[in-house]
């Protein structure tokens, strides 16, 4: 079993120092926001680099490049905006919040499948796991919810992020998207409790896939666990060189 008391000993050393300066809340802001739309959409296969990921945000095209990257990077800054907006009214998880904030994911490039559950079976390119029936999401996307609602709290902030996170992409309830959905949905529910977000870093992409596989296909969370708790551990590192502080 994962040890949260690390990670619950630097939320309470970052929560002495709250409230933050706003100027250090902006800075930060705006670095997260750039460090986690590059990495997730790297994940995925977009190729703007981190430079040009923000030349992107700021509206600027880059030659070279397809619309559909330009749009994935705007589209996930957006959604960032929403889960944040999320966090600030408290709500439990809900189908909605997920179908909207996946919709922004897939807003100008594919409006059709964009927030509307699959209706074709998927296979996920060098995973052993097979998602569920077409004809199953719906009442598997239910039963996650019921989990959520009846089960959930009673976990620790960090291990039901990362529970949220690969049971949803279990499901894969969406053509398209699922990975950045559910990193979204994975910071939402760190948000909700304090913890600063994570950021995947796209350099751990292989041990990430193998991890959330090994959880899917041999019902063995922990390496999935591990992973969330060490990426959970290296977002709190940005707000303690904003501070000058060592924890």
């Amino acid at each position: 079993m994962a040890d949260y008391r690390k990670l619950d000993h630097l939320k309470q050393t970052l929560d002495s120092h709250r409230p933050l300066l706003p100027e250090i809340v902006a800075n930060l802001h705006e670095d997260l926001v750039l460090r986690w739309t590059y990495n997730s959409n790297a994940i995925e296969g977009n190729t703007l680099t981190l430079k040009e990921t923000k030349v992107a945000l700021e509206g600027i095209t880059i030659g070279g490049k397809t619309m559909r990257e330009h749009f994935e990077a705007i589209n996930h800054r957006e959604a960032i905006y929403f889960v944040e907006e999320l966090v600030k009214k408290g709500e439990p998880l809900s189908e909605w919040q997920i179908k909207s904030i996946h919709q922004l994911i897939l807003k100008n490039i594919d409006d059709k499948n964009a927030g509307v559950y699959r209706k074709t079976n998927v296979i996920i390119s060098g995973a052993d796991h097979v998602p569920p029936d077409a004809l199953h999401v719906g009442s598997e996307m239910q039963a996650f919810i019921v989990w959520y609602r009846q089960k959930a709290a009673s976990l620790h902030p960090v291990e039901r992020a990362a529970g949220v996170h690969a049971d949803f992409v279990k499901i894969h309830p969406f053509v398209d998207g699922n990975g950045r959905a559910s990193r979204l949905l994975m910071n939402l529910e760190l948000m909700k409790d304090g913890f600063p977000p994570v950021v995947l870093p796209v350099e751990k992409r292989l041990e990430y896939y193998e991890a959330l596989d090994t959880a899917h296909t041999k019902n063995d969370p922990e390496p999935f666990l591990s992973l969330i708790v060490d990426v959970v551990e290296a977002g709190f590192k940005p707000y303690w060189h904003a501070l000058g502080v060592i924890p």
